[in-house]
C-alpha cells in the first residue's frame, strides 16, 4: 500500500518515519520531496573500473549554491535529508519530471530497503547537449513509500547503511565477488 500525505506526516511526527531536516511543505499527496546536498562525487578516471575492487579516480567536490553537470557527464550526489525508514515501511526513489524534460536522469537504483538510515546517494546523468545547473537545497527527487505486508525476516543492513554524503560503489564488497 503506496502511503498518503497523511500517513507520511503521521508517521514523522511519531518517530516511526525520521526525516532530518524536515519541512512540511515537502510532503506531497502521496511523496516526500528530498532535496540536493552539498557534496558530489566526480569520476576522473580514463581506466577501466573493476567491480572487484574500491572504486579508484573518484573525487569529493563540496560545491557552494550551484552545481552545474555537463553534457553526458554522470556525477553522484546526496541528498540534503537523512532518512530512516522503519522495518515495515520501504521507498521507490523517483527523479523529479520537471528536471527529467531537462534531460536529468536522476537515481537512486530506484529502491530503498526497509530499515534503511542514512543520506542518499543519488545517480545524475546529464542526457542534454547542454549543461544543466542545480541549486543546493532544490527539490530533486521524491520518495514514494509503501508499507510491506509482513515484518522482513532481515531489514535492510548492508554496505551502505548510516552513510552520509555522496558514497561511491562498494559493489567489490558482495560475496560472489570474493
Amino acid at each position: 500500500m503506496i502511503l498518503s500525505d497523511g500517513s507520511i506526516k503521521e508517521l514523522i511526527k511519531k518517530g516511526e518515519l525520521v526525516v532530518e531536516p524536515f519541512d512540511e511543505r515537502q510532503v506531497q499527496c502521496s511523496s516526500l520531496d528530498l532535496r540536493l546536498g552539498d557534496e558530489v562525487l566526480v569520476f576522473e578516471g580514463d581506466g577501466a573500473i573493476d567491480v572487484k575492487r574500491p572504486v579508484e579516480g573518484v573525487r569529493k567536490v563540496r560545491y557552494g549554491e550551484e552545481l552545474v553537470i555537463r553534457p553526458k557527464e554522470f556525477v553522484l550526489a546526496t541528498t540534503l535529508e537523512f532518512i530512516k525508514l522503519p522495518a515495515y515501511l520501504t521507498a521507490f526513489v523517483e527523479g523529479r519530471s520537471s528536471l527529467g524534460r531537462l534531460g536529468l536522469f536522476i537515481e537512486n537504483a530506484g529502491w530503498v530497503d526497509a530499515g534503511f538510515e542514512g543520506q542518499l546517494t543519488l545517480e545524475l546523468y546529464n542526457a542534454n547537449r547542454v549543461p544543466i545547473k542545480l541549486y543546493r537545497g532544490m527539490r530533486v527527487c521524491q520518495l514514494v513509500f509503501a508499507r510491506l505486508d509482513a515484518p522482513p525476516a532481515r531489514p535492510y543492513a548492508g554496505k551502505y547503511k548510516g552513510q552520509k554524503g555522496a558514497v561511491p560503489s562498494r559493489v567489490y564488497l558482495d560475496e560472489e565477488l570474493k
